[in-house]
């Protein structure tokens, strides 16, 4: 709070104290008591307004409020979403309401009675809302706020927590790393992460297989996790934990990260679409014909090693002479 306000009487910016006092006022047709707050200038001894306090006394109040008619708290309602590591507008589709619903009651605005037992439910109860996280997780616009809730749930519940698959940690590796990289460079990262890396080191990096969708390689999981964004950047996260990611695997991931996610989504996916494992496995299906045809692995075992063999690559670094000619001739 600004410790410094204007005083009428002095006419100038001063110091002021506040003072506690018992205190009352009328709130939908019914007179409350509450502890109110005054500030008063250090010089003069003038009450001097100051608008955190006043927001102060307005709260109190509607605390008095809320207490006597068993509404639930402000605390309460904003301790929900930290508690169970979810976003407002996600929480607020969980609970069947409006986007902006929850959100205007963590900004204060009071609850009906009945919006507030449903919340008080769900604070007290993990059981209850992981059970409306499972019933409506095809309601939130995004698989990994769904995927946070869980885990944050699943430990209050001291439920198992499956452990976090090498895609998944790509992903966040990639999303830590690249600034103001789309869903769709994404999915192009991570199918030349995999050819890539079995060029180089015999194995595939991750298991889950990808699919010749119109726009490319698409590994569905990821799809359904980030398609909310379209064509915007997703958010970034903080760097995940690699210690125990192998060094090559790092090496290779950076390489990709370097020399192919400096291009655009669009650009990434003009790639794919002159490559053999793309073109072979859409075979001749229309241009924008929809698929669900999983590129096999050994298409892309045999693609990316000619690619090694043809650009003569020795390391992963050698990844950029691959994407300057692949950009060359768009």
């Amino acid at each position: 709070m600004n410790r410094i306000v204007f005083c009428p009487e002095c006419r100038q910016d001063v110091k002021f104290s506040v003072r506690e006092k018992p205190d009352s006022a009328e709130l939908k047709g019914e007179v409350y008591e509450f502890t109110s707050k005054t500030a008063y200038c250090n010089e003069c001894g003038t009450e001097v307004y100051v608008p955190e306090i006043e927001d102060e006394n307005l709260k109190a109040l509607y605390d008095a409020y809320r207490q006597k008619h068993g509404i639930i708290s402000l605390e309460d309602i904003r301790a929900i979403p930290e508690k169970y590591n979810i976003g407002k507008r996600p929480l607020s589709l969980l609970l069947g309401w409006g986007e902006q619903t929850f959100s205007r009651y963590y900004d204060g605005d009071m609850p009906a009675k009945q919006y507030s037992e449903k919340l008080k439910q769900v604070l007290a109860d993990p059981a209850y809302y992981f059970s409306l996280l499972e019933r409506g997780k095809d309601n939130l616009k995004s698989e990994k706020a769904y995927e946070k809730s869980k885990a944050a749930t699943a430990g209050l519940l001291n439920l198992p927590v499956p452990p976090q698959s090498k895609l998944d940690l790509v992903v966040e590796y990639l999303l830590s790393q690249c600034q103001d990289i789309t869903h769709l460079s994404v999915q192009k990262a991570l199918y030349y992460v995999q050819g890539f890396y079995n060029a180089f080191f015999g194995s595939f990096i991750f298991e889950e297989d990808c699919e010749a969708w119109v726009h490319g390689p698409v590994y569905r999981e990821i799809y359904r996790r980030y398609s909310g964004y379209c064509y915007n950047p997703i958010d970034s996260v903080e760097e995940p934990d690699i210690s125990s990611m192998p060094v090559e695997e790092k090496i290779l991931l950076d390489s990709v990260i370097k020399h192919l996610c400096c291009y655009s989504g669009k650009t990434l996916e003009s790639f794919t679409h002159v490559e053999t494992p793309w073109i072979s496995t859409r075979g001749n299906l229309p241009a924008e014909a929809s698929t669900d045809r999983v590129i096999p692995k050994q298409i892309i075992r045999e693609y990316f090693s000619s690619v090694k063999d043809k650009y003569r690559m020795l390391t992963p670094a050698n990844i950029k002479d691959y994407a300057q000619d692949m950009f060359s001739k768009l």
